[in-house]
């Protein structure tokens, strides 16, 4: 597909809308990051143009997930923007953005658009274990699968377990292209690790999980492998970070650490430097979840130096890239031999990350991402 032979900068519609979501997320993060650097590093400057796209909101998105610099409000507000998308195609971004020569969903729904269209789809853990998403959000992500095989001309996937579903799932491999995530590497200063410490009454030592409260993240197991801990008097408190998203996930764990004696604490949602200096305070970071696109919290944990449980056979195995202690999720005493071993091997652990973290680069990310968009512009 060739543009339309004007010059200057490629001209990108890009999608912001999951930052408006409940639980924004690691999707949300990681378009915002990839924007972050097409628009601010030199090496980029010059090249492309991002325009911002989401629905029609009265209020901005949280702090944390808002996006830098402006965006154009479509018609429609969700969820019946999602629907008009998938259903109808539309109403279309370069109606609000003007002329622009690709169009990037960077989130699991396809923008509606006539012009070359590519799609980020982080994982398709809805098809695998649907019972872990509710029913309405099962049946709006199939129907914009079948839209994305239909419509996008690229589908960008930050994964080889990601792809390899893709691929299971009917997707054309020759539309499928390998970019995966980067990680803010900057260490916690020691004032963001005393402050965090300090605000959060975080205890010397502690397990650490980050991410939202969802059914797939495997929480309820975590904390049981916790109980097995007590049992051999090993007990050690659970630090749970992140929002509420779906299943009843924090009553589950609560009442599954009262049976366990887990000294299970919620924080909630935290500040981006509170997270550093909790990532970086924890004795090991443990993210046993059942299915992940990527696992952007392994990669965070690891720039901080933490000792990272995860899980074998996954997307986030990929991230760890050998520097982690692999679990079965699905193996209760699994995890907590994974736990124990971490514990012991902490050390040793926290050099072997901060080595794998400082592989992954947002930078690189976003070249990949481009080389995506001149793929449908030369």
């Amino acid at each position: 597909m060739k543009t339309t032979g004007t010059t200057g900068p490629m001209r990108v519609a890009y999608s912001v809308e999951q930052c408006w979501h409940d639980a924004p997320g690691g999707t949300a993060i990681a378009a915002l990051r990839v924007a972050r650097e097409l628009r601010s590093s030199p090496e980029f400057v010059g090249a492309v143009e991002l325009l911002q796209v989401a629905g029609k909101h009265p209020l901005a998105p949280h702090p944390t997930y808002r996006p830098v610099g402006s965006v154009a409000m479509l018609p429609l507000g969700r969820p019946l923007l999602y629907e008009s998308w998938t259903r109808l195609n539309w109403p279309k971004v370069e109606s609000v953005t003007g002329r622009v020569d690709v169009v990037h969903a960077t989130g699991l729904i396809p923008c509606a658009t006539s012009l070359p269209l590519v799609v980020t789809v982080h994982d398709l853990a809805f098809l695998q274990a649907p019972a872990m998403f509710t029913k309405h959000g099962v049946k709006s992500m199939t129907r914009a699968l079948s839209a994305i095989r239909r419509r996008a001309n690229r589908i960008i996937v930050s994964s080889s377990a990601t792809r390899a579903d893709c691929i299971e799932y009917g997707f054309p491999e020759d539309r499928l292209r390998l970019v995966p995530l980067g990680v803010d590497a900057a260490p916690a200063t020691a004032g963001e690790v005393a402050d965090a410490i300090e605000r959060h009454d975080l205890p010397s030592e502690f397990v650490l999980f980050v991410g939202t409260l969802e059914p797939r993240k495997n929480l309820v197991r975590l904390v049981a492998a916790l109980s097995v801990l007590v049992g051999q008097s090993r007990s050690i408190p659970l630090v749970i970070v992140g929002a509420d998203g779906w299943g009843d996930v924090s009553t589950n764990v609560a009442e599954e650490a009262q049976r366990g004696k887990v000294d299970a604490r919620f924080l909630g949602h935290v500040s981006n430097a509170d997270l550093r200096g909790i990532y970086a305070s924890a004795t090991v970071f443990a993210y046993p979840s059942e299915r992940e696109g990527f696992g952007l919290p392994v990669a965070e944990a690891m720039a901080q130096g933490a000792a990272v449980v995860t899980s074998q056979g996954t997307s986030t195995e990929e991230v760890a890239g050998g520097a982690a202690v692999l679990v079965d999720p699905f193996d209760v005493d699994d995890i907590a031999r994974g736990l124990c071993e971490a514990l012991d091997r902490r050390e040793e652990l926290s050099v072997q990350a901060k080595l794998r973290a400082s592989e992954l680069s947002w930078a690189h990310c976003a070249q990949a991402t481009l080389d995506v968009y001149r793929e449908l512009t030369s």
